[in-house]
Order: structure tokens, then C-alpha cells, then sequence
């Protein structure tokens, strides 16, 4: 009957994907510490500031190439008042942001790589891709934690957007220690479509431009200690540069779908 058929058609094709899953599929979870460069960190990046955690699937094309779909969550942080710079210490600013992206990622092996197969159980790698971000700075202010991005410190008209892309890439290494199971351990940096990631990027607002009391003491911190303020309405807050990158570095553990039929 035809619907026997069907049925049976149905079961042959979800068979052959299960298969096709079991051959060239990948999952695992990421953990390690997380970095930024940006206008409170000019100078080092390789400092970290906070962490990361992810998780993800990936599909093996063949032993050298694979596509990977990741989500990622973080937190970086900066404070002027741990720069080794006076500039920096007496603007007095300071943030932390909380970090959520989804990322497609290629990876690209430099040596054959088949999981489960007894060889090829070595590779360095490099990755590249593109995501989106969504992020949300914070600062503390006696005593209390506020969020940023609608206090507009810089004298916005706008609050600037809470997402914007970015541009993952990096390198590592990995290494098949069972059937099963990988580890690996890379170092990354997202190159963001944005400059506010920290809340800072340009110059100094009028204090008259404030209607929010709490806005006009963020946008200014220098004087908090000596008081003493050199935030000058028009002159540099940030340091002018277009976008701001952070740091993703730790190790990933996962485990492939491995078959006798795999796609090796």
C-alpha cells in the first residue's frame, strides 16, 4: 500500500540521517577567562578581566575543515584606577559588562584529524567567523550597580544599541585523547561593530546637558577623590577609536558522533 511505502521511505531516510548525524557531528562546552582592549585598556591585550562559558554543536565536513555554531557567555571589566598611566587614573572611570554572543565559526585544521580512528589525533587549528553580541556595561556608584547604556553619559540623544556584530578569530590546538572525546585549548579575539562596550568613546558632555543626576556623576569621575574634575565639556573621554575587542581564551572539552562509517 502506499502508505506503507511512505512510512517506509520515512524510516529509511530518518535512519540514513541518524547515521549521517553519527558520522560528521560534534558537541561539547567551553570555559576559560575573557580579556578586552579597548578605551580603559589601550595598551595590553593579553590582560583578563573575567571569564567565559559556552556551549555548542559543530559539524566535521571532513579532517580538516568543520563549521561550528557556538554561544558563548562572558564578562569583561576595566578601571582606570588600576592603569599604570596618570592619565588614565585621574579620568577615573571604570565598567563591566556582561557579554552574550552567538557565533558561526569555521574551523580550519593544519593536520589531518579524525577522531576515533586510533591516528591523526593531533592538530593545530585557527578559526574565524561571524556573530552577534549582545552586551549591557554597568558601573558602580556608592554602592549601587547602574546600568549604563540609558543614562547616555556622553550626552547622547539616543541610548547607543545593546547588539552589534562581530568578528571571532583565533587559533589552538586540539587532541583527540579517547574514541570519543577531544580536548582543546584556544585563544580568540571578537572584533566588535561597536565602540560602547565599555561606555566610553568620545568626549565630555555639557553637565547643563543632564537631567538625570546619577548620568551626570558617571560621565565625570574624576574628581571623585581629589575633587578635582577634568572632564571639560568636548574634550577627550575615549580614545577615539571606532570599535573596542575582547578576549576569549580557556579550554573546550567535546565529544564526537563516531561510527565504523565516519567520515574519514
Amino acid at each position: 500500500m502506499a502508505w506503507k511505502r511512505l512510512f517506509a521511505f520515512c524510516f529509511l531516510l530518518s535512519a540514513f540521517q541518524a547515521k549521517l548525524f553519527a558520522q560528521t557531528w560534534e558537541a561539547g562546552v567551553s570555559a576559560g577567562a575573557s580579556g578586552y582592549m579597548g578605551d580603559l585598556n589601550q595598551q595590553n591585550p593579553a590582560k583578563i578581566s573575567g571569564y567565559n562559558l559556552g556551549v555548542f554543536v559543530q559539524r566535521n565536513f571532513n579532517p580538516y575543515f568543520a563549521l561550528k555554531l557556538h554561544y558563548s557567555h562572558g564578562e569583561i571589566a576595566g578601571a582606570d584606577s588600576t592603569s599604570g598611566t596618570q592619565q588614565f587614573r585621574d579620568r577615573n572611570l571604570s565598567f563591566k559588562t556582561k557579554l552574550d554572543e552567538l557565533s558561526l565559526i569555521a574551523e580550519v585544521n593544519f593536520m589531518r584529524y579524525t577522531p576515533g580512528a586510533g591516528r591523526d589525533r593531533f592538530t593545530p587549528y585557527i578559526f574565524f567567523g561571524v556573530g552577534g553580541l549582545n552586551y549591557n556595561p554597568q558601573a558602580t556608584y556608592s554602592g549601587v550597580e547602574y546600568d549604563l547604556r540609558p543614562l547616555m553619559t556622553e550626552g547622547q540623544a539616543t541610548p547607543y544599541k545593546n547588539m552589534a556584530i562581530v568578528v571571532p578569530f583565533g587559533a589552538g590546538i586540539k587532541y583527540n585523547f579517547s574514541n570519543n572525546c577531544n580536548i582543546m585549548f584556544n585563544a580568540g579575539y571578537r572584533y566588535a561593530m561597536t565602540d560602547y562596550i565599555d561606555d566610553v568613546s568620545g568626549a565630555y558632555a555639557k553637565k547643563s546637558s543632564f537631567s538625570n543626576p546619577v548620568a551626570m556623576a558617571l560621565s565625570d569621575r574624576s574628581g571623585e577623590q581629589t575633587g578635582v574634575y577634568i572632564g571639560t565639556p568636548g574634550t577627550q573621554r575615549g580614545d577615539y577609536r571606532s570599535h573596542d575587542t575582547y578576549l576569549f581564551v580557556g579550554f573546550t572539552l567535546s565529544f564526537t558522533f563516531v561510527t565504523a562509517n565516519c567520515y574519514y
